[in-house]
């Protein structure tokens, strides 16, 4: 029998929720991982709860379950609603407790998707090495978090990056953005819908030529730029789905080159702006490893002070 600690971890998504069980970030069994779409919070909760239970029969009792979430979610354990997804633009999910189900299976921990994704590039990824990280994911939204000293940071909620308003590429004039709370913030120009509404394929479908990738590597430019501005971060992570065109990360480098102007002595480092602005170390499993260190810090506190 295994002596060592087993946690659980979700990484609740727009789209998905993956669940799984592991004794280390990045000790995950193939037969403790499942996908579950995100539906109905009843539904999706449900299969959450279900996975756990055939975990704990399998395996025993869980030390702690780490939760990284879409947002926003209330994150502060102080909180009446601590552990509730905020006003989310997903159907039906606004007010939903997301640590409520699964309290029954041990401690828990809550953090942002992209806040438990910089945290595991931080310690286990790209930033190793190095004091503080900022992580961008490009998916369904556009989230951002970024560690300093070996936390995240949080303040009256957590960092909503996305929701910046960017400077309007000429080439896009006339896009009214999809973001139901700004139109064209960030999230409403450069996300996967975004650009499924203005172009009406997935990015990677575009040709090299396609003035799309510049326009969006652009935008995702301006955010690396006040990034490096506001929060200082060594290094600049850029995950989620529509990174996986990997044409875009040149296009984000010269922006935040351009905007930067020499400003910053990032060209003076070693690597520039190459090491300033990189992909992630880990690949999809950054979410799912954050959230096991977010059930490790879980299983390790006292139940005052588990929030991730």
């Amino acid at each position: 029998m295994n002596s060592r600690s087993l946690y659980g971890a979700i990484e609740a998504g727009g789209s998905k929720f993956v669940c799984a069980a592991g004794y280390g970030p990045l000790e995950v069994a193939d037969g403790w991982r499942e996908v579950i779409p995100t539906s109905t919070p009843e539904a999706t909760l449900g299969g959450v709860v279900a996975f756990f239970e055939r975990i704990r029969k399998e395996a025993g009792t869980l030390a702690g379950i780490g939760v990284a979430a879409f947002g926003p979610v209330d994150i502060d354990r102080r909180s009446l609603t601590w552990g509730c997804l905020l006003a989310t633009p997903k159907a039906g999910w606004s007010g939903v407790s997301l640590v409520k189900p699964l309290q029954r299976f041990g401690p828990v921990a809550i953090d942002t998707d992209v806040n438990a994704a910089a945290l595991a590039e931080a310690r286990l990824g790209a930033g190793k090495g190095i004091e503080s990280l900022a992580y961008v994911t490009v998916g369904t939204g556009i989230g951002g978090g970024l560690i300093a000293g070996g936390r995240t940071l949080r303040g009256m909620l957590h960092p909503e990056m996305g929701h910046i308003q960017v400077r309007r590429d000429p080439r896009d004039e006339g896009f009214a953005g999809v973001c139901p709370f700004h139109g064209d913030c960030l999230e409403g120009l450069a996300s996967g819908p975004a650009i499924l509404a203005r172009w009406k394929v997935e990015l990677r479908s575009l040709p090299a030529t396609h003035p799309a990738i510049g326009i969006i590597g652009g935008y995702l430019g301006q955010l690396a730029a006040a990034i490096a501005l506001m929060l200082s971060a060594e290094r600049i992570v850029f995950g989620g789905g529509v990174m996986s065109d990997e044409r875009l990360l040149p296009h984000i480098r010269e922006t935040a080159r351009r905007q930067l102007a020499g400003y910053l002595p990032v060209q003076a480092r070693a690597g520039g702006f190459d090491r300033l602005i990189v992909p992630p170390a880990l690949g999809d499993r950054a979410g799912i490893g954050g959230a096991l260190l977010l059930a490790q810090q879980a299983g390790k506190q006292r139940p005052e002070d588990t929030t991730g």
